[in-house]
């Protein structure tokens, strides 16, 4: 795969340096997309409305490129579960031999977000690296808080699991997503369907407000440190049910997982939580690899028709899924052994308290 290497990325499997949050420049098309977000004088998120917020991430999906054609696409109802009548998916199938199934969690903050969300990667996915795509359509908070959008995620991995049980199956999801992806192979674990690989895109890991990236990027864009917390409120209002391993899942036994690949941006609020997950995986002997994007914010896959950067960064996360997903655990680093590696030294131990001071 040939790109641009505009967003210098640090790939490792032992991750021994990673740069702090917000320590470089945001990438110059993002942050086009952030003075005009500041100067168009609209409503935060934390005083829009639920029906407001859902319209806007309707309307941002423009700034996403169009994915390509695919083989075919279909809009199905999977299996039920004990509290919900069907859950909908929409299958892509490449044009090429099917390499693996992908089930694929939009992110949204929980509460926003649909099948449109994340369209343009599963297209690419499906296409390029010739994976059958299952994107979910689970139900969204605050009408439907923890852990029903958990239980959509639980009963869509076992539908694919039974329907396609020729291929590895793997599981990805993008923020809350990506929580909800962590979450599900928690639960996939204690005796539910072999999952073979996961990809965690700026994963919501856990829910501390205090970490470094946190106060980095407090008033970051797109979101910030009070729009994750609006995000929170609407999904998992209880603080104590947010400590759970099921909405932190860092806070959980990460042993016998899948391969793991942990993608996290320097501009995100998420950015630590995002690292130390990975190290959690690590140390409990999971292969992983993360990618860390410095000069790119949280969300920047929505962002791919208007950044370069993140086009490039989209681009390799396909190559590096359609990898883990024929079983090579370690081809990111082979993929991106051209990529510059900082040589700032922050330890795993720190970003697993939550301090990279």
């Amino acid at each position: 795969m040939t790109t641009s290497r505009a967003t210098s990325p640090i790939t490792t499997g032992g991750f021994p340096s990673v740069r702090p949050a917000a320590s470089q420049p945001l990438d110059a098309g993002l942050d086009t997309l952030r003075q005009g977000r500041d100067a168009s004088g609209a409503t935060p998120m934390t005083r829009a409305s639920v029906e407001e917020n859902r319209a806007r991430i309707v309307a941002g999906h423009r700034l996403c490129s169009a994915g390509p054609e695919v083989a075919k696409v279909e809009e199905l109802a999977v299996a039920a579960n004990a509290d919900c009548a069907a859950v909908p998916v929409r299958v892509y199938t490449p044009d090429a031999e099917v390499a693996a199934t992908l089930v694929y969690l939009h992110g949204g903050g929980w509460f926003t977000g649909d099948l449109d969300y994340a369209d343009e990667l599963c297209r690419f996915l499906a296409q390029d690296a010739g994976l059958r795509v299952v994107s979910v359509d689970y139900r969204l908070a605050p009408e439907h808080p923890y852990p029903l959008p958990l239980n959509d995620a639980e009963a869509a991995l076992a539908w694919a699991a039974a329907e396609f049980p020729d291929v590895p199956l793997g599981i990805s999801g993008d923020s809350a997503g990506g929580n909800l992806a962590a979450a599900t192979l928690l639960r996939a674990r204690d005796g539910g369907p072999a999952v073979a690989f996961q990809v965690l895109v700026y994963p919501v890991t856990d829910s501390d407000f205090d970490r470094d990236s946190y106060r980095a990027c407090e008033h970051g864009f797109p979101l910030g440190r009070a729009d994750l917390e609006h995000c929170f409120a609407h999904y998992a209002p209880d603080p104590a049910v947010r400590v759970g391993v099921e909405v932190s899942p860092v806070r959980a036994d990460l042993s016998g997982m899948p391969p793991a690949l942990v993608v996290v941006a320097g501009h995100d609020p998420l950015h630590d939580e995002g690292v130390a997950h990975a190290a959690r995986l690590q140390d409990a002997g999971v292969p992983v690899t993360l990618v860390d994007h410095p000069t790119l914010c949280h969300g920047f896959l929505r962002f791919t028709g208007a950044s370069p950067a993140s086009t490039a960064a989209r681009d390799d996360l396909v190559g590096l899924v359609a990898r883990l997903a024929r079983g090579d655990a370690t081809a990111a680093d082979r993929e991106l052994d051209d990529y510059h590696c900082s040589d700032l030294s922050l330890t795993r131990r720190r970003f697993l308290e939550g301090d990279t001071r």
